[in-house]
């Protein structure tokens, strides 16, 4: 097996282990003596969809909404489509609807919420007194920023109708069970979709600092709407979430572990170096390149053939005009710091099947890629500091192109370091 299909097995393996239809079935709770209205957000919210309708035997309705391509047909659940990371129209009205659908439940009700990586952008309703300009603004510069995943959802939740536990507390009295997909470093449910059915610890002094600490002045009525603070999210022990509940059927460990399987069978040592790795792509990258040559050449933490296995989610602080994605960013720097050392191979890529808001799940590289690229007349420092993996690793013939995959757990990077003692 070549080290490149030996990486996509691996990758496989991952993404496989957080398919809804696999993961999903054996959470389901017992059927409710009322309603069951199923709703959700999400990257796999359709795939996770589908799951119930598969394994479920009473009546059952309801709506979900994913990315646009991430669509799933349905029979009982509409699955409508919007867009993400920058939130639309589409993602507005949809929330709007699922908030009519949930008014009048009773206790003997129940709400089965579906909520996957993706779903912060596509649960747009915003609070009273914002438009979705408003959202899309603010969003777009955080995106921008380098700020991490929880800061962003900890803004996102203080400008919405819905985030931030509010949906749970809309659908009293029924009982919500939330069945989740986690992409979010520490699977810390009030960070998942930004948690619209789990308390949620975090102010509106909070949002009003992360945007403070990235020099965030506009637009000006979304400060004025965070200084106000006048309904602050439901926290830790609020009586209006007693009959909410979450259970996470996917996560990134999980994923990881299910690779590290796949390397054992392939006779390759697995290191799994964490889950929730985050920092700037190009800084994860040095770390990455500094333990793959202590492996090559001190045989620690493993002797080779070994494989480095991390997940979590890094950013990147946007510099240039090239076509990025975190993941192939990392790439390319790891490709860069490693500068063709023999014998370590790498694959980075989104198990959701899109780096960032690209077409590809990430890029393969190894040993020769800097020769090859330089053939090319590519200057790989150039390509990184005008945040372009993109485009490097396209013109190398180098992309992954999976399409959506319907289900999300983050980065998933491998770097195989090869036997050379034979």
């Amino acid at each position: 097996m070549s080290p490149d299909t030996f990486l996509k097995t691996l990758f496989t393996a991952a993404v496989a282990a957080a398919d809804p239809a696999r993961c999903l079935p054996p959470h389901l709770p017992a059927p409710p003596k009322g309603r069951t209205l199923v709703i959700g957000a999400g990257k796999a919210a359709a795939a996770m969809a589908k799951a119930v309708e598969e394994h479920w035997s009473g009546p059952l309705e309801g709506l979900v909404v994913t990315r646009y391509g991430h669509g799933m047909a349905c029979k009982r659940i509409e699955a409508v489509e919007a867009a993400h990371p920058v939130p639309d129209s589409a993602g507005r009205e949809a929330s709007i609807r699922i908030l009519d659908m949930i008014g009048g439940l009773t206790a003997d009700d129940l709400v089965l919420c579906l909520i996957s990586g993706g779903g912060s952008a596509l649960l747009a309703a915003p609070a009273p007194g914002l438009s979705l300009d408003d959202k899309r603004d603010v969003t777009a510069r955080l995106l921008r920023s380098g700020a991490t995943i929880s800061e962003i959802n900890c803004v996102r939740k203080h400008l919405s109708a819905i985030k931030g536990g509010r949906l749970a507390v809309a659908c009293a009295p029924a009982r919500v069970v939330t069945l989740a997909i986690s992409d979010v470093p520490g699977d810390d449910l009030s960070a998942i979709a930004s948690g619209p059915t789990v308390a949620d610890p975090t102010t509106f002094a909070d949002a009003l600092a992360v945007l403070a600490a990235y020099g965030i002045e506009e637009p000006a009525p979304v400060l004025a709407h965070l200084k106000a603070a006048a309904e602050e999210t439901p926290k830790p022990g609020d009586p209006r979430l007693v009959r909410a509940e979450t259970k996470l059927i996917a996560t990134p460990q999980v994923s990881l572990e299910a690779a590290a399987r796949a390397a054992r069978d392939a006779g390759v040592t697995p290191v799994i170096l964490g889950d929730s790795i985050e920092g700037e792509a190009r800084d994860i990258a040095l770390m990455h390149a500094g333990i793959a040559r202590q492996v090559a050449r001190h045989r620690q933490p493993a002797s080779a053939p070994a494989v480095l296995l991390s997940g979590g989610e890094t950013t990147v602080t946007l510099r240039g005009k090239g076509r990025g994605g975190r993941n192939a960013e990392f790439l390319l720097a790891l490709t860069i710091a490693l500068n063709g050392d023999a014998g370590i191979h790498a694959l980075a890529c989104d198990t959701d099947g899109i780096d960032g808001s690209e077409d590809n799940a990430g890029a393969l590289a190894g040993p020769d890629s800097l020769a090859r690229a330089k053939a090319l007349g590519l200057d790989a420092r150039a390509s990184l500091a005008d945040n372009d993996g993109y485009g490097f690793f396209a013109k190398l013939g180098d992309l992954i192109v999976t399409g959506p995959t319907r289900t999300n757990v983050n980065d998933f990077r491998a770097i195989l370091i090869e036997d050379d003692s034979n």
